[in-house]
């Protein structure tokens, strides 16, 4: 189900029919701002399965997206250096990997006592997010080691049984988010991506 929202101002009516598929156990589609995302409920196992199922992988961690910065210590351990890093940075194309709380459930982060966080700079993410009152778990649009589907048009076609809601945002650039370790003292550039490094 291809879903067409504004992007600069997303109309509720659309994004509650999201948020509902969500709820519903449901898979969603949806813009970044860097690549789509593919994303479920975090209390959701039948969808994070789901998510598991379309990639064709064993359960591995996923990107926790988040609304707002005041949500990250729920699930992450934060340093003030981290968190004044975070707050100058986000909203914005990176991906924050910090020591995971208790509160995360265990088939998020098998074998890994590490969590991703992201706040994108999209305002149709960020209202999915704050209408669902808790994060989406997420990953890229693709099998695990193919590249990533960026044409909403395209992912519709590969794996659109499989997914309850995409909303389309048209074609988006293949660049990733940057990936920055913060469970040092020091910043670890994990993965450079569409974030700009020259920062740290």
């Amino acid at each position: 189900m291809l879903i067409e929202v504004n992007p600069h101002a997303p109309e509720y009516p659309k994004i509650k029919k999201v948020v509902d598929e969500l709820k519903n156990n449901g898979v969603i589609v949806y813009p970044t701002d860097t690549i789509y995302g593919l994303g479920a409920d975090i209390t959701s196992k039948k969808g994070i399965e789901k998510i598991y199922k379309i990639k064709q992988k064993k359960a591995s961690g996923l990107t926790f997206i988040i609304h707002d910065l005041k949500h990250v210590a729920e699930y992450a351990h934060v340093s003030d250096y981290a968190y004044k890093l975070m707050k100058r940075l986000l909203p914005g194309p990176y991906t924050f990997i910090l020591k995971a709380t208790k509160k995360v459930p265990k088939e998020l982060i098998p074998n890994k006592k590490t969590v991703a966080i992201r706040i994108p700079a999209n305002y149709i993410c960020q209202a999915i997010v704050k209408e669902l009152g808790q994060p989406i778990v997420s990953t890229s649009v693709n099998i695990t080691g193919e590249p990533y589907f960026t044409d909403p048009l395209e992912i519709e076609k590969k794996f659109g049984n499989q997914i309850d809601a995409i909303v389309d945002n048209g074609p988006l650039p293949n660049d990733p988010s940057t990936v920055i370790d913060l469970t040092t003292d020091e910043p670890i550039i994990i993965r450079q991506g569409k974030g700009d490094i020259s920062v740290f």
